[in-house]
């Protein structure tokens, strides 16, 4: 048995790079040298930093093609879906950076009246190391969005990257390395569930996952111990509803590419579609017209192979199921595949309670169903446990269903857009997860809220002693009726 992570490309078959399994002694090696480079890390202010991350994201956008070519060859997706992703990460290196001095620097609060006489101010201080678990379908965009947040907020990180993509992992801590002085507050620790259990014992200040709602659970039970706290980004079953008044080319449009972009393999992919039955026959007409998608290992394919063999199994026995059950593919077909490429596939006449309908499909397949009224849609959208992202076309009502729907985030007339606004947190609700990543949210929940009072110089009756004058406690009745009564 090998003692090593082996990336392999679903490309190519060939073998991408190889990394040492780390053991426990590792893990905690690697979170003993990380406190130690955090001391450092934090004590350089927000200025210092700001311009030592900026360099870093420079020499990456030099480096851009590179790291396209990287993310390909480990996860085989589309050269397309590789930049765009590449673009995102850089984007919210950028506004982590830019925006961690004004989010937690020291600042003034109200006293109140009752405390007049006390100066009253909050800062957010970093928590020291920070333990990243990433994922594979996106190993640049989703880790660094725990990893320079948690960096611009003054925090060391120990990552662990999905075993299928270690190499796009190491890329990130060698590049960072020569803008912190020789410093290495990006640690790597290289293998499976065993070193994720490693590092959720290894004493970190916080552990950020993303992943399975399944593994989130033994994430959050291996962390239980050490009372560690986690944030989790979890699973999701994203839905779209399209109401009488869409634009319903744009968004039979936004529909196909939400599915289907990146083989389907994202967490806040579109995965069903809700379509008010007077639009319904001129939606689906438009879906089959937007889809001349075809997955290929080739350059011109306009998606990859599905990344790992396990999930080639899960999306064609979901597909499977809801045919056997009466479904009917109007694209594509149930079982398309050869190998690790998967067609893409659209199905209406699902059965509600279908895999397809009620599971994390995670891959390039949509499921469409017709609608009477937006109740019905709202419905049907929130009867999973899942709460992630979603999407919602309409002319007049976008916002209003948008607000009703059970999740962290919606774009309205568009797929997918908040996870391309940095100032917006990005996270679930339900089994989607809980925390956020991103925005003023995201650099706080890799710092701890420090709150500060100093007493002025005018003079109070002060109730924090036993030499209190007896008027006072005898005015509190009175003083209770006037202020709150």
């Amino acid at each position: 048995m090998s003692n090593d992570v082996v990336s392999t490309s679903p490309l190519t078959g060939r073998e991408v790079g190889r990394f040492p399994i780390a053991a426990d002694h590792d893990v905690r090696r690697a979170v003993a040298s990380a406190r130690e480079d955090a001391a450092w890390w934090g004590s350089l202010g927000h200025a210092e930093r700001r311009k030592r991350l900026t360099a870093w994201r420079r020499d990456l956008a030099g480096r851009y093609e590179e790291i396209v070519d990287l993310i390909r060859a480990e996860t085989g997706k589309a050269t397309a879906d590789a930049r765009i992703e590449t673009l995102l990460a850089l984007h919210h290196l950028a506004w982590a950076a830019d925006n961690a001095r004004r989010v937690l620097r020291r600042r003034r609060v109200r006293s109140g009246l009752l405390m007049f006489n006390h100066r009253a101010s909050v800062e957010y201080r970093p928590l020291g190391v920070v333990g990243v678990i990433g994922p594979w379908n996106f190993p640049l965009f989703t880790p660094l969005g725990s990893i320079a947040y948690a960096l611009a907020a003054g925090n060391a990180v120990v990552f662990k990257p999905s075993e299928h993509t270690p190499v796009v992992g190491a890329f990130l801590s060698e590049t960072l390395r020569p803008f912190t002085s020789g410093r290495n507050v990006l640690h790597v620790v290289h293998g499976g569930a065993d070193v994720g259990a490693a590092l959720c014992a290894s004493g970190v200040q916080k552990l950020a996952f993303t992943g399975s709602t399944a593994t989130a659970k033994k994430i959050m039970a291996a962390c239980a111990p050490t009372l560690t706290p986690v944030l989790i980004e979890a699973g999701g079953k994203d839905a779209m509803i399209v109401d009488a008044d869409a634009d319903v080319t744009a968004a039979a449009r936004a529909a196909v590419w939400g599915g289907m972009a990146n083989a389907g393999q994202a967490c806040i992919g579109i995965e069903r579609v809700y379509v008010h039955r007077a639009v319904f026959d001129h939606f689906m007409d438009a879906v089959r017209a937007e889809m001349p998608v075809r997955a290929g290992l080739d350059d011109d394919a306009a998606i990859g192979p599905i990344t790992t063999g396990s999930q080639v199994e899960i999306i064609r026995a979901q597909l499977v199921e809801a045919v056997s059950r009466g479904a009917r593919p109007v694209v594509g077909s149930a079982d398309a595949r050869d190998g690790n490429v998967i067609q893409p596939a659209v199905l209406v006449d699902v059965p509600d309670d279908a895999r397809v309908m009620t599971e994390e499909t995670f891959g390039p397949a949509l499921t469409l169903r017709a609608v009477q009224t937006m109740d019905e849609a709202i419905s049907l959208v929130n009867s999973t446990g899942y709460g992630l992202g979603g999407a919602v076309f309409s002319r007049r009502n976008g916002a209003a269903i948008a607000g009703r729907m059970r999740a962290g985030m919606v774009s309205v007339n568009a797929v997918q857009a908040f996870a391309a606004i940095a100032s917006l947190p990005y996270g679930g609700v339900g089994e989607s997860g809980f925390g956020r990543i991103h925005g003023d949210e995201g650099l706080r929940e890799f710092a701890a809220a420090a709150s500060l009072t100093v007493r002025g110089p005018l003079p109070s009756v002060d109730m924090m002693t036993f030499r209190r004058p007896p008027l006072v406690d005898r005015l509190l009745p009175a003083v209770v009726r006037r202020l709150f009564g």
